[in-house]
């Protein structure tokens, strides 16, 4: 099942008919918390689905990369065994929290997993991504308050060695 941005909105929409302050909704394959704040909803998402395995270049049992991979992006990721964290939905992406505050990332930083590397505003609402992947940043692709394309590459993470 796919949600759309109408599906978002009738969702919103019903929500500020209601007293609740927030709504946590969880499938298999997504996990959507929406949270009334001063000024509106504020919506926090995490893709949950199993990742696309592709074999490394040198054969070995393969890494974590999306499935629309394709071209430079994909040929970079496959030399330099690097993971690609891309939006997972089109937006604005932004560094940091908010105007002024120290961005969530810079390069070099190690995150881990479940590490906020950014937020994307999508129809004034601002959603978190995520890292996916425990490593180190060495690329940061999209720069601050940029408009991104859903899966459009916004950082470069080396996985970290197991």
């Amino acid at each position: 099942m796919k949600l759309s941005n109408e599906d978002v909105l009738d969702m919103l929409q019903i929500l500020d008919k209601t007293s609740y302050q927030e709504l946590h909704v969880q499938t298999d394959h997504f996990k959507l918390s929406l949270r009334r704040g001063e000024h509106g909803w504020t919506q926090a998402a995490q893709l949950l689905s199993k990742p696309n395995l592709v074999p490394a270049a040198d054969g070995s049992s393969g890494r974590e990369a999306p499935a629309a991979a394709k071209g430079d992006t994909q040929q970079r990721e496959m030399k330099d065994g690097l993971i690609a964290v891309r939006a997972p939905l089109p937006g604005t992406f932004y560094h940091s929290p908010k105007p002024g505050s120290p961005p969530f990332i810079e390069i070099g930083s190690l995150v881990e997993k479940n590490s906020v590397i950014g937020i994307i505003e999508t129809m004034k609402l601002m959603n978190s991504v995520y890292a996916g992947v425990a490593g180190k940043i060495v690329e940061i692709s999209t720069g601050d308050a940029q408009i991104a394309d859903e899966n459009a590459v916004l950082v470069f993470i080396a996985p970290e060695k197991a």
